[in-house]
């Protein structure tokens, strides 16, 4: 079969391999979508993977060509998305249901061989199923819609809340619809990018604001009457971004933190003082698994696709043949394009 392997940091390649034999609780996935996730930006191009060489990928769905022994509920040709992460089941964080804090655990395109080839063996317990009005490439933006659903459980939000999202890659557009589906009546995007920017009016923004052209915590505080957000998120990792949440959000307020930025935080006096001040309470999100496995965020996410409440047409801006996915990374190393969520079609588009 085809697949790209990373064999180094930054060198990937087509190659010929062997196509992958299912073992007994697992089934042989045609890939028909595979995405990029931010993750495998930095993963690919600068720090490499847990293991090399790798196959990456680990955002897609496809159709089950092979089903194993001791796998049972799935037969061939049904249409499935999965969850990358394989957790350990014997740590004191998989007994408690929360495996995205897994210490022991593997992982579709970083730890394993993953989707950036046209099949691959996954475990039958990490399948979702998906309807058959669902896209194969909906399917495939599955994981950063339950990486959103994740955040806003960990935040609590209902339709009273005003929301605040920073970053609009596939995840920020996501928490945008969420809360459109949520019934929030006050929901700012911010970010750089006019073009995302637009997109997330799209998605459900009330508001929009470029924090290049105007500070974003005086927009918010205007959109807000100087009350703040009640719920603020931060999905782009960049620590500028991350005091400005801080500082969006009103008193009793919720930060979530989100993005992984590689960096380190440096608080103002102002962002500390309303820590306290406001009993502000920030929280981190990681992953999006929860009990049972894979988790409430990823059958909510399959639902709302089937029920066309998510949208991930909004977010799709490249849909590509795999033999042109080590280019796009070069383009993407050089800045030499604009992208948002990026597709890949194993098998061929259809």
């Amino acid at each position: 079969m085809k697949a790209v392997v990373m064999k180094a940091i930054n060198n990937l390649e087509v190659v010929d391999v062997g196509r992958p034999e299912p073992k007994a609780d697992e089934v042989l996935l045609k890939i028909m979508a595979v995405g990029v996730c931010g993750s495998d930006i930095p993963r690919i191009l600068k720090f490499g993977s847990h293991v090399l060489p790798i196959i990456p990928g680990h955002e897609f769905a496809g159709e089950i060509v092979e089903v194993g022994a001791d796998v049972q509920g799935w037969e061939l040709g049904d249409k499935a998305a999965a969850a990358p992460l394989i957790p350990c089941n014997k740590c004191e964080w998989c007994k408690k249901g929360l495996f995205s804090l897994c210490g022991d655990y593997k992982y579709y395109g970083s730890r394993n061989d993953g989707a950036f080839a046209q099949f691959l063996s996954v475990k039958a317990n990490n399948l979702i199923r998906l309807s058959d009005g669902t896209p194969f490439d909906w399917g495939a933006t599955i994981d950063p819609a339950a990486n959103a659903l994740h955040a806003f459980y960990r935040a609590e939000v209902m339709a009273e809340d005003t929301v605040c999202v920073f970053g609009l890659g596939a995840i920020g557009l996501f928490a945008i619809q969420y809360a459109k589906i949520l019934g929030c009546k006050t929901i700012i995007a911010v970010d750089i990018n006019d073009e995302k920017l637009n997109i997330a009016k799209e998605c459900g923004a009330t508001q929009i604001v470029n924090s290049m052209k105007e500070n974003a915590v005086d927009a918010v505080l205007k959109y807000t009457d100087g009350h703040g957000v009640s719920a603020a998120f931060d999905m782009s990792g960049a620590p500028s971004a991350q005091e400005q949440a801080i500082l969006s959000a009103g008193k009793m307020g919720k930060v979530v933190f989100l993005g992984i930025s590689h960096a380190a935080l440096h608080l103002s006096e102002k962002a500390v003082d309303n820590i306290l001040r406001y009993q502000l309470t920030i929280r981190g999100s990681w992953n999006s698994f929860s009990n049972p496995f894979p988790g409430k965020e990823w059958t909510d996410a399959a639902r709302l696709m089937d029920e066309k409440k998510f949208n991930p047409d909004l977010l799709i801006s490249h849909r590509l043949l795999l033999d042109e996915l080590p280019e796009t990374f070069r383009k993407i190393e050089k800045k030499e394009i604009v992208f948002n969520k990026i597709m890949f079609y194993p098998n061929g588009m259809k």
